[in-house]
């Protein structure tokens, strides 16, 4: 964040920690070779600086997609002295970003702490809070007619209870951006140039464009060898994730504008949108775990991967306890189903605006200044004419 001297009101220079500090050291090597001027969007980004100072490494850490396309194509990665490896320097900052931004602030240090163990043993620890409340109520095994889960839970009680959380993450996740893109982008763009920009922002977070290389091919493996894997698995687990939302959008207007309350048959649009989400949370997130295990460690900061690794569990758990919910939806087992399900959804509402989910708005608000930058003149050019 921006500083100020308060004896003279001048803008003070942020100190940069270690992690900025080595991005720094290697955006002026990369800025030297220029090699790699083809690939994603941080090398043309990085060409129209000649200095980075701690909003633009913060920019650039962001707009990385950690493709690995840069470590593989380097002269200068290790064991050449110079020891550049892009992918893992922007991954420390990365994550670092997160704690800087993060409203509250003192919550930022969860971000540390969002673990594989500490994701699933919330939701698993919910889960059985809910499930011990049924157990008292005398519901954990109670068939309802219809499948009729308001018969367990009343809808303004699930209402009150979700919305609130949710709110709560969605307010904490769009105080931190706002504040990341204060600091990062210049105060005043003209609103023609902007909206053209955000169409562009828009396809390229919506093709995952920057997951394919630079040239089409995809991911490096360690072996270098390219693969489009994780960017369809990226694809599966985005959409997915889109259309449970719409699923959940859908059912909130047939509740209140249609009258139409929930349980709601097979074929109906809200249950339909709901299962292809389902299978994309189910498919997706299996394959970025799996791709996640056997990914080379240069590629990243290996510390931080439990936190992907808890993020990517939790999207998998809610889709597959919804699933198993909709199929036993009218058998016994319903209520028992309905608080596990219950329960992974609450940590991840939870988790939301500590957890890797934070990555993808960020993202999206470096590529909406990376869109608007390269429609500006070359601040580099303008300054040698």
């Amino acid at each position: 964040m921006q500083l100020y001297d308060p004896k003279t009101a001048n803008p003070l220079i942020p100190v940069l920690n270690v992690d900025e500090t080595e991005v720094q050291r290697q955006m002026t090597i990369c800025n030297s070779c220029r090699y790699c001027e083809g690939f994603c969007a941080v090398f043309p980004a990085m060409t129209r600086r000649l200095a980075f100072g701690q909003a633009d490494i913060h920019y650039l850490a962001n707009l990385c997609h950690n493709c690995g396309a840069c470590l593989h194509s380097c002269q200068y990665a290790a064991p050449h002295e110079f020891a550049v490896n892009v992918p893992k320097a922007m991954a420390k900052v990365r994550v670092d970003t997160y704690g800087e931004y993060a409203w509250p602030r003192p919550f930022g240090q969860l971000y540390q702490r969002n673990g594989l163990t500490l994701a699933v043993a919330s939701g698993i620890g919910l889960a059985l809070f809910l499930c011990l409340t049924l157990a008292i109520m005398g519901n954990l095994f109670r068939e309802m007619p219809g499948g009729n889960f308001y018969g367990i839970f009343p809808h303004n009680t699930l209402a009150l209870m979700f919305g609130a959380v949710f709110g709560f993450s969605i307010l904490a996740l769009g105080i931190g951006v706002r504040r990341f893109w204060k600091n990062v982008s210049p105060a005043q763009v003209p609103t023609s140039l902007k909206a053209s920009a955000a169409i562009e922002a828009t396809a390229n977070v919506a093709k995952l464009k920057y997951l394919d290389g630079g040239h089409g091919e995809g991911c490096n493996n360690a072996d270098d060898k390219f693969t489009l894997w994780r960017r369809r698995f990226h694809h599966l687990t985005f959409y997915g994730f889109l259309l449970c939302f719409a699923a959940t959008c859908v059912a909130t207007l047939f509740h209140y504008f249609l009258n139409w309350s929930a349980p709601y048959p097979l074929f109906s649009l809200p249950v339909i949108l709901g299962v292809l989400g389902g299978v994309g949370l189910l498919v997706g997130p299996a394959g970025l775990l799996w791709l996640n295990f056997r990914r080379d460690p240069e590629h990243g900061d290996a510390n931080h991967r439990p936190m992907d690794r808890g993020f990517i569990a939790l999207l998998f758990l809610v889709s597959l306890s919804g699933l198993a919910l909709l199929a036993w939806r009218e058998f016994p087992a319903m209520p028992l189903l309905l608080a596990i399900h219950l329960g992974f959804v609450m940590a991840f509402f939870l988790t939301m605006p500590y957890s890797k989910f934070a990555h993808g708005i960020f993202r999206c608000a470096a590529l909406l200044k990376f869109s608007i930058e390269k429609r500006q003149p070359n601040p580099i050019n303008a300054g040698s004419d």
